[in-house]
């Protein structure tokens, strides 16, 4: 995610990290770098300057040029605005209505069908909602197929009228059956639409008039750069919506959009799309996503991660079995199984501070963990229950099993005993205490 901008950044900065001299001429020449970096992630050039005069009167004005550590200074300067670029603010969804409509506008292909489902999925998990999707893409082939079958996947019913092609009706329809059964959130998924196709544009106006959402939300391709920022403007001309979604964010983007689209619309960006799993929605956060783009992590937002899985029933077990000697592999599944759910293994890494720059230019399979899967589902339940029991022989038939080599299987025998030998070393005072706060965190706002 932004990998080139924050590279960029980090080089641009890189003279005033030094202890050499800092003049006023290399405070100008970095943030003239900051620009080029800028535009090379596809800001508009206008913001982008008006971005660096800001940065520099700041950076002049706070006597960058005889503090101490003035390289620190200049990051924060260029941290706090780019917070402010992208908004400030955290800024929550609308769900005040009963139910709360929510309408889904944007471009074709932008991932908007997908983004509905995300959406069901994170009110439904995480705000406790009965969310119903409602179907009224008309015009696309097997578009409301799609919708059901990414209801299916995550248990939220779709409403359609596959005999009705006007997408009012059917918006007007889903609300109702809402009303009668229950449904608290009703998310309208709308037809794809070019901001230049007249008709198109007059019929989700059309849509928004009827319906009277309490939410309108723009879904925009992150990856089209500085188009995806006039095309918001084009739509907001038409429909004012309430706030932006930047989809495929895990995608080789720029970054333009996310930085500039708010400047532009004075609509807040209120989530981001990381992934293609059902769960790989994120609330946007500006001042972690600056810290993000300047390479000093997400630590926040990982914790928050974990604390979403975070099982105390299940803790509380495999604290016993780990007193007792008795973690196994089973144990060991269950724990891998908890980090997939917390989102792909690349984007969990550029959260840690410095993770993105030791990282560049991996590749990290986003199934990662999917070999030592494989060598624990060859085990017999008893060897996964007892390690100790896998012989020479054993090891064979599993690295068969699994279509790995045996030295893969002995390098995994390896990483569980050191884990299993740290895991009981942290039940002294220490480490219990540091399982029964992480308990407590989850409660932590």
């Amino acid at each position: 995610m932004f990998d080139n901008l924050s590279e960029k950044l980090d080089k641009a900065l890189h003279t005033l990290r030094g202890h050499g001299q800092i003049t006023e001429i290399n405070v100008a020449e970095t943030t003239k770098e900051v620009r080029r970096a800028l535009l090379d992630a596809d800001v508009n050039f206008k913001i982008a300057k008006e971005f660096t005069n800001r940065v520099k009167e700041k950076a002049l004005g706070q006597n960058v040029l005889t503090t101490l550590q003035p390289g620190q200074l200049m990051v924060k300067i260029v941290k706090d605005e780019l917070t402010e670029l992208m908004g400030g603010e955290t800024e929550g969804i609308n769900l005040s209505g009963t139910p709360s409509i929510i309408l889904m506008s944007g471009l074709q292909g932008s991932g908007k069908t997908t983004f509905s489902g995300k959406l069901a999925n994170y009110l439904k998990t995480k705000k406790s909602k009965k969310p119903l999707l409602v179907a009224c893409d008309v015009y696309r082939p097997a578009a409301i197929d799609q919708l059901h079958v990414v209801g299916d996947q995550i248990g939220v019913e779709v409403y359609s009228d596959r005999e009705n092609n006007d997408p009012v009706s059917i918006a007007q329809a889903g609300i109702a059956k809402a009303n009668s059964e229950g449904f608290n959130v009703v998310i309208i998924d709308t037809a794809g639409r070019l901001a230049v196709d007249e008709k198109m544009m007059n019929e989700i106006s059309n849509i928004h008039a009827a319906i009277k959402p309490q939410e309108t939300l723009f879904v925009v391709d992150s990856m089209t750069g500085q188009d995806a920022v006039n095309t918001a403007k084009a739509f907001n001309d038409v429909l004012n919506f309430d706030g932006v979604i930047l989809t495929k964010l895990d995608g080789d983007t720029r970054g333009g959009a996310a930085i500039s689209i708010k400047s532009v619309v004075n609509k807040p960006i209120k989530f981001i799309g990381t992934g293609e799993k059902m769960e790989a929605i994120d609330v946007f956060h500006p001042s972690r996503m600056a810290d993000r783009i300047l390479g000093m992590g997400d630590v926040i937002s990982l914790v928050e991660r974990a604390q979403e899985q975070f099982d105390e029933e299940e803790a509380r077990k495999i604290q016993k079995k780990i007193a007792k000697n008795k973690f196994g592999f089973d144990d060991f599944l269950s724990q891998i199984q908890q980090i997939k759910k917390m989102g792909n293994i690349k984007d969990l890494m550029g959260m840690i501070p410095g993770a993105g720059k030791a990282l560049k230019g991996l590749d990290i399979d986003d199934d990662a963990f999917k070999h030592i899967e494989a060598i624990i589902h060859s085990m017999t339940p008893d060897e996964r229950s007892n390690p100790s029991k896998l012989n020479a022989s054993r090891k064979k038939r599993i690295a068969k099993g699994s279509g790995r080599d045996v030295q893969e299987v002995n390098q995994l025998m390896k990483q569980f005993d050191q884990m299993s030998k740290m895991m009981k070393m942290m039940q002294g005072g220490g480490g219990k205490k540091m399982m029964q706060m992480m308990g407590g965190m989850k409660g932590m706002k």
